[in-house]
């Protein structure tokens, strides 16, 4: 079913809108949870969060892509949970290592706490990203968005795994300094 259908029926409240949708992007969210999560039941639950979400933010929200929209519920409703699940323990996870790399280049420091200083942030890193060729722009995304592994990275871009690595290393110091020139402190 096309995206414009199922935002038609979620506007009409619908039940069926979450079983089209759970059908055409279940798969997606819940490998964008797995990876966060490395959790299959957590990563479920998650999910079906999503869709609940989905329902109660349409309307009156009108995504224009679905998929970036439920994309971005899952991954921010997965470090939710991540964060709850580690808050008394630090494991040695995926996605703790993750989080470590990004604050190397981007630091939760008072300069990008307010709402306008985090979109001009994101707009910057988009920048940076749309200047990137597209192998290093789809690494950087596939590991800082989609939480994948620098192994499975370098197999979908058909290279070593030490490659992806110093690859994703060079883009994390070259964002730093992107940024750093843009008067965004680190």
């Amino acid at each position: 079913m096309e995206d414009y259908r199922i935002i038609a029926l979620y506007n009409e409240r619908n039940e069926l809108a979450i079983v089209e949708t759970s059908q055409k992007y279940g798969q997606y969210c819940g490998s964008i949870a797995v990876n966060i999560l490395c959790d299959s039941q957590a990563a479920e639950e998650c999910v079906n969060d999503t869709w609940l979400s989905a329902w109660n933010a349409i309307p009156p929200a009108y995504p224009k892509r679905l998929r970036v929209f439920l994309g971005r519920i899952t991954r921010n409703l997965a470090f939710d949970r991540y964060r709850k699940s580690r808050a008394d323990k630090r494991g040695g996870g995926q996605t703790d290592l993750i989080l470590t790399e990004l604050e190397e280049c981007v630091s939760g420091n008072g300069s990008v706490d307010s709402e306008i200083d985090r979109k001009e942030l994101g707009k910057a890193i988009s920048d940076f990203l749309r200047k990137q060729p597209e192998m290093r722009r789809n690494a950087f995304i596939r590991r800082y968005w989609y939480c994948d592994s620098v192994g499975e990275i370098a197999r979908r871009c058909g290279i070593k795994q030490g490659n992806a690595a110093v690859m994703l290393e060079r883009m994390r110091e070259a964002l730093k300094t992107y940024l750093t020139e843009r008067g965004f402190e680190i």
